[in-house]
């Protein structure tokens, strides 16, 4: 060490931090060869603190003010350094300077999506992601389990192993929450305490606390989501019919005003003729009012039954097809008196249309046989 750097640094008398980014958590105030004056003044601005250490041992922690450092308000370092009477002479100190402001705009979010059972979905695939703000509560617990002898300590290298411990705790929240996907937006809030609520003796014993947490989003997979999306849509339409219909109609007339001419003529109505179907298939067709079914053909005709009066007697009765076998027979002839149901007293068989046809089929009497051949 040269004369000068020896003299500068025996006549140093302010120890302080002019902090001029928001992303350093802790800075080593650097002398060489760690030499402070007896008597420098040490400033604390707001949202600092200061650390002392000495030969590797934690000793004073000053919050913010202005300091003389003498023996009276360095307890610690005057114990360590065995100073029962007053001394005059510069001491080696390491002096650490600890942000202790929020640091903010913090980001986490869930790596692989969290399991959960949704009372109305099912077990469903759900995301989170946000922002937090952390800030260090015990200066001398957070140089100690986290710096150590890092010169110049950024909040990168603290914020991983604070996100891991965020998604962690998230991902727990968001499985046993019980909440309803549907719901979750309404709670992000309570989602947020509970989950600051879960990491907060974690990141106390590194020093730290987390002062704010949000739940910015809870979201489903893309295919659950377009899902949700389509059953949405379906509940703003109403009714499918009429809008199935509305929508060909619509169809329809853009297709007529296409200046391209018959084509597009021809498509609008190729379009409301589709074998009615829809964006959800077959289109049901509005009901119509039922035409007048054509009158039912008339009975048939009841079959007579006949009697017959022969020689005083009445027999019978008798159907048609019998009659036709007592024609053959003999036993019905043209002069037979007849009669049936509705007829106007009794008839001869031939005076009766219905029977006349009986005798109009009857074969003609045979042929005279053949006279024998000559010599026969």
């Amino acid at each position: 060490m040269g004369i000068l750097d020896f003299l500068s640094g025996q006549f140093i008398d302010v120890i302080h931090w002019t902090q001029d980014d928001r992303d350093t958590m802790v800075w080593r105030f650097e002398r060489e060869g760690h030499e402070i004056k007896y008597g420098a003044k040490l400033t604390v601005r707001e949202g600092q603190a200061a650390v002392f250490v000495h030969e590797g041992q934690l000793a004073d922690v000053f919050r913010p003010g202005l300091y003389m450092l003498e023996t009276n308000n360095m307890p610690v370092m005057t114990t360590l350094q065995h100073w029962h009477h007053g001394f005059r002479s510069p001491f080696k100190a390491e002096v650490y300077f600890v942000a202790t402001t929020r640091i903010t705009n913090r980001k986490w979010g869930t790596k692989n999506p969290v399991m959960c059972r949704d009372p109305e979905f099912g077990p469903v695939r759900l995301r989170a992601f946000g922002s937090y703000a952390m800030r260090v509560a015990d200066p001398a617990l957070f140089l100690r389990e986290i710096v150590g002898t890092d010169g110049e300590f950024t909040t990168d290298e603290i914020s991983y192993q604070i996100r891991n411990v965020v998604v962690q705790e998230a991902s727990r929240v968001l499985a046993r929450s019980g909440l309803p996907v549907l719901d979750m937006a309404a709670n992000t809030d309570d989602l947020g305490k509970l989950v600051r609520d879960g990491i907060a003796p974690v990141v106390a014993q590194y020093g730290l606390e987390i002062p704010e947490f949000y739940v910015e989003n809870v979201s489903l997979p893309d295919a659950v989501e377009k899902a949700l999306d389509k059953r949405t849509s379906m509940g703003v339409v109403g009714d499918l019919n009429r809008f199935a219909q509305y929508s060909h109609s619509e169809a329809m007339t853009t297709a007529a005003g296409n200046p391209s001419g018959t084509m597009g003529a021809g498509m609008g109505l190729g379009m409301g003729m589709v074998a009615g179907q829809g964006p959800w298939g077959p289109v049901p067709q509005t009901p119509q009012t039922p035409q007048a079914a054509p009158p039912p053909p008339p009975p048939p005709p009841a079959e007579h039954v006949w009697h017959l009066a022969v020689n005083g007697e009445v027999s019978g009765p008798f159907s048609k097809a019998r009659l036709g076998r007592m024609v053959t027979e003999g036993g019905l002839t043209r002069e037979t008196m007849v009669w049936t149901a509705g007829q106007d007293g009794w008839k001869r068989a031939e005076e009766v249309a219905e029977l006349a046809q009986l005798f109009t089929v009857m074969p003609p009497p045979p042929p005279p046989p053949a006279p024998p051949a000559p010599g026969a």
